[in-house]
């Protein structure tokens, strides 16, 4: 299988994390609206399943950290104390009031300056959320790219018995987005289900691989324990040949692509490895209020991506920063 050409743009592209998760509660339609309204390229939808096969967009396969689902469902906790999605129907999760993400039994809140409450904001399903993106491009007269993400496949897979992907290219057939010209870009931290599109889906959409600060096991010795952050990295760039057979482009931590040295801030070197194996880079995730450990401010985020790196895109909660640096260029 060979990875789809997606036309490299000269202009990296600004991709709303959740929305526009730093100022409305993640994966909200108002998040996603005022996403778009911020100049956002591409908007991020995360996918898990409810019990009845809908595509719900929500970053977890459980919804204590973002609902009221205890207060509204307090019997449906599994033994583990939480509560999945897999667990409910389309029409059961319609009730749950999506609030700011919170964690730990107190719900302390994960980013305490963020939008204070709920507004009455609710889960959306992919369907929907295509449906009202669809419609601000026809409206707004011009594009908007969707970038999804198939969230915990494997364990999906043995919930449900079949392939996330298998149920996700129909869906997106229906609304034209399963090939280019389409804007749409499909990623996963899991290789198998990347693999899995490419080789037996024959997926024609770009693929990206994301990664963490640990190697993907894609290679012998990448799967053992890692002795360090420098052996982590040489062994991720090793792996980028691998990932370059199914994959269009990686997806790294912000924490994989720079360090802080005695000279400065520098890049790892994982991004340059990247583009040299034909790899698109899209670093997640950019936030004014939870900066990487060699970031002073979100200016310098934005200067490490965008002249140092020189990213072909990143993910944001603030898409109208990332916008004003972008358009900066």
């Amino acid at each position: 299988s060979t990875p789809t050409e997606e036309p490299q743009s000269a202009t990296p592209i600004v991709i709303a994390h959740r929305g526009a998760s730093g100022y409305l509660p993640e994966h909200t339609e108002g998040a996603k609206v005022l996403a778009v309204a911020q100049g956002a390229d591409y908007i991020e939808q995360d996918v898990v399943l409810s019990r009845d096969g809908q595509f719900v967009v929500c970053h977890d396969i459980t919804l204590q950290e973002t609902t009221d689902v205890e207060e509204r469902f307090p019997a449906r906790r599994r033994d583990d104390g939480k509560f999945y999605c897999a667990d409910f129907d389309w029409s059961e999760l319609q009730q749950l009031t999506v609030h700011e993400r919170t964690r730990g039994a107190d719900h302390q809140a994960v980013y305490s300056g963020r939008f204070p409450g709920s507004a009455g904001q609710r889960l959306i399903r992919l369907e929907d959320e295509l449906r009202l993106l669809r419609g601000l491009e026809q409206t707004l007269g011009r594009p908007i790219g969707f970038y999804i993400e198939l969230k915990s496949p494997a364990w999906h897979h043995q919930h449900f018995g079949d392939h996330m992907s298998d149920r996700l290219l129909p869906l997106l057939a229906r609304y034209d987005l399963q090939r280019p010209p389409a804007r749409c870009f499909l990623q996963c931290f899991e290789p198998a289900e990347l693999q899995y599109l490419a080789t037996e889906l024959k997926c024609q959409l770009p693929l990206i691989q994301l990664l963490g600060a640990r190697p993907l096991g894609l290679i012998p010795d990448a799967a053992g324990p890692e002795a360090g952050k420098a052996r982590a990295i040489a062994m991720l760039k090793a792996e980028l040949a691998e990932i370059a057979k199914y994959a269009d482009g990686i997806g790294p931590s912000l924490d994989v692509v720079a360090q802080s040295t005695q000279a400065g801030v520098v890049s790892t070197g994982l991004s340059e490895a990247a583009q040299a194996a034909g790899l698109q880079v899209h670093p997640y995730t950019v936030r004014a209020d939870a900066l990487p450990a060699w970031a002073a401010d979100i200016q310098a985020v934005h200067r490490l991506l965008l002249d140092t790196l020189q990213v072909d895109g990143f993910f944001t909660d603030f898409p109208d920063l990332g916008r004003a640096a972008v358009d900066s260029l």
